[in-house]
């Protein structure tokens, strides 16, 4: 896969043990880090491949779905229909996911009244990019860094490591979806940002239940807890 990927013009940026029988790879190629390289776009740079050896299968975030709901206004439906056809020839056919939601409704998405949309992020800490960021490489000797994607100038996204018990979530809601881990933070224009659990985990899970949702109310402070911790 790594072979046909590349050849494809992707970047395998990091993998990832998303659950004990699934490994998510984080890939990117120029045009998905040219798109993101906007103000509050930089959660569009990575797409997530989940290679799940119990089911044998592999699920791939859908670069039409992704794109309108992290790059908004600025979402190219041009870019996204190529990316989809790049991804068929490096990994051939895809059946479409049974997790939908309405395009048009996309980039308002929102779990229910009252809960964040895209733009109601996490802010985590304040500060220089540069001190930001050597607060990460600081905090915990590095060790919870799984990858570092510079975008441009200023702008800088970072894949971070949980704790074990912060992302068995993933266990409760659908292990089908654990390519949603690792968690990003984005670090540009002196902010450290995350989407928030409730918007992040609705949008890549659906299908989800208030019911299931319910499972795992405590995660969303718990989340926003563990991301913060470096930036204190």
């Amino acid at each position: 896969m790594e072979e046909r990927l590349a050849s494809a013009g992707f970047d395998i940026v990091a993998t990832y043990p998303a659950t004990k029988e699934s490994t998510t790879v984080i890939i990117t190629n120029d045009a998905l880090k040219k798109a993101a390289d906007k103000p509050g776009r930089g959660f569009a740079a990575i797409l997530r491949i989940l290679v799940d050896s119990h089911n044998q299968r592999i699920a791939v975030t859908n670069p039409v779905y992704f794109g309108k709901a992290f790059l908004q206004d600025d979402y190219d439906h041009a870019l996204g229909e190529r990316l989809t056809g790049t991804l068929r020839e490096a990994l051939g056919t895809m059946t479409a996911s049974p997790d939908v939601y309405e395009y048009d409704g996309l980039a308002d998405f929102r779990f229910m009244i009252g809960m964040p949309r895209y733009d109601n992020t996490y802010l985590l800490g304040q500060g220089d990019d540069d001190a930001l960021l050597a607060k990460l490489d600081d905090y915990n000797n590095g060790e919870n860094i799984v990858f570092t994607l510079t975008l441009g100038e200023g702008r800088t996204l970072i894949g971070f490591k949980m704790g074990s018990k912060t992302e068995s979530f993933v266990n409760k809601i659908g292990s089908q979806n654990a390519e949603v881990l690792p968690y990003t933070i984005l670090v540009e224009d002196g902010k450290a940002t995350a989407l928030k659990v409730e918007y992040y985990i609705a949008v890549s899970y659906p299908l989800l239940s208030m019911g299931q949702f319910m499972t795992i109310a405590t995660l969303p402070g718990t989340v926003e807890k563990e991301l913060t911790k470096p930036f204190k």
